[in-house]
């Protein structure tokens, strides 16, 4: 197979799989999607959606939400992990949001990574899934997939996503760094990986991957 085929063969088999696409995060609105991204660095999309209703019941909005002391957002969103730091962002964000952009969230990638505790990944992930803004956010799935697969060299993931958009055509950046990562949390884990479950691996994947595989698989037996 050549690279073209390669991905030609990925989009269609995504395709196949999730012709609807669900959003991992629970959100209403571009806010509250900005802030269950924030929430979910180095957490599980499952914890965050439990903790959100829960801070969301108490401020959905950065009017409300500054309302609230640092400590008790803290308080709230203990579960998720790294709450010192998030519970500073979420307060510091909502007060930027109310002073500069009238409680909107902005549109432009620049401006979100101006926000505290806003990086280049949660940024992308709110102009792709709020705005609709094509982008290809890169998560551990899709790091680990793009090498797998033999699409990126996994050197980092600022080299993964560059790979990603020049690969992939553009339109169908949204859906497919979502698809991506169903496909990698389904059949393409990290670990208790079976490769006669990956289909897109098996077909396509890296033979160094492929050697690694089988050679520990024949270890364990």
């Amino acid at each position: 197979m050549t690279k073209a085929e390669k991905v030609a063969f990925t989009i269609s088999k995504l395709q196949e799989l999730y012709p609807v696409i669900p959003v991992p995060l629970e959100h209403k609105d571009p806010y509250t999607l900005l802030i269950a991204v924030l929430m979910s660095a180095q957490s599980t999309d499952v914890r965050v959606n439990k903790i959100t209703p829960l801070l969301f019941e108490r401020a959905d909005n950065p009017f409300d939400m500054v309302k609230m002391s640092v400590e008790e957002i803290r308080e709230i969103i203990k579960p998720v992990g790294l709450s010192p730091m998030k519970s500073k962002g979420i307060y510091g964000l909502s007060k930027i949001l109310i002073e500069k952009y009238n409680g909107e969230v902005p549109q432009e990638m620049a401006l979100l990574e101006e926000l505290p505790a806003v990086g280049h990944k949660t940024a992308s992930v709110v102009v792709s899934q709020a705005f609709g803004i094509p982008a290809f956010p890169v998560d551990t799935h899709i790091h680990r997939l793009m090498y797998r697969w033999g699409f990126s060299n996994g050197k980092n993931v600022v080299q993964t996503e560059r790979d990603a958009k020049r690969l992939f055509p553009k339109e169908l950046w949204n859906d497919l760094h979502l698809q991506i990562i169903w496909y990698g949390r389904d059949y393409s884990p990290a670990r208790g990986w079976n490769l006669e479950d990956d289909v897109i691996t098996s077909t396509i994947g890296r033979k160094k991957v492929l050697d690694e595989y089988y050679k520990k698989k024949k270890t364990r037996k």
